[in-house]
């Protein structure tokens, strides 16, 4: 039996869009993430000359300061993965310890789905909205519809509205980083459990303490 691919969206206007966002992200992340892997990679693809297509860079910029030893993100404000680089950044997706791949980026829809976020089972297939084909990308993605689809694709995202894209960013980004530090969190609670079974006087802080020295 064939199981069903994870799908969600998540209308950002809503109340409460963030915690379904995260909720959603924890569900799907968790389904496919497992022992075969040991980095995160975060490739945000966009550009920061198109509004509707800042997107990803902005996410990027947002949680490239995470902390974490096997989390990693591509595309920022400053060095973004766009249409003219993706392939060069796949290619350096090698350098990784058996990366899994999150891609994040803007995408075009139908006029009364602008707003929702989808989370989805699989890979990215970056530029399909705008009529470019470019390599497939992720384990999983998230894409914000920022604009309606239909014509002029490409001056459709030039005529986006920030602040759209300010509110997604913002959502994906909180989620994100909540998820991730929930992962850490985690797994040093895992780690210390371990260390206290081994040995039962140290009740795991002394790891705790080393590992934040």
């Amino acid at each position: 039996m064939l199981s069903v691919k994870f799908e969600k969206s998540i209308d950002i206007h809503k109340q409460f869009a963030f915690s379904y966002f995260s909720a959603y992200f924890e569900e799907c992340f968790g389904k496919l993430y497992n022992d075969s892997y040991h980095d995160i990679v975060f490739v945000c693809i966009g550009t920061d000359r198109a509004t509707g297509d800042c997107l990803g860079p902005l996410i990027g910029y947002k949680i490239q300061d995470m902390n974490y030893n096997n989390i990693h993100v591509l595309g920022t404000l400053d060095n973004p993965v766009h249409a003219k680089n993706l392939e060069d950044h796949l290619k350096d997706l090698e350098n990784y310890h058996k990366p899994f791949v999150i891609a994040i980026d803007a995408s075009l829809g139908k006029f009364e789905r602008i707003g929702f976020v989808n989370i989805k089972e699989g890979p990215l297939s970056p530029g399909s909205g705008v009529n470019k084909s470019l390599p497939q990308v992720g384990d999983m993605h998230i894409t914000g519809i920022v604009n309606m689809s239909g014509f002029m694709e490409i001056m459709v995202l030039q005529n986006t509205r920030l602040s759209l894209v300010m509110n997604m960013a913002n959502i994906i980004s909180k989620g994100v980083r909540y998820n991730m530090w929930k992962l850490q969190n985690k797994k040093q609670s895992l780690n210390a459990s371990l260390f206290s079974n081994e040995y039962p006087e140290s009740d795991g802080r002394i790891l705790l303490n080393s590992e934040g020295s």
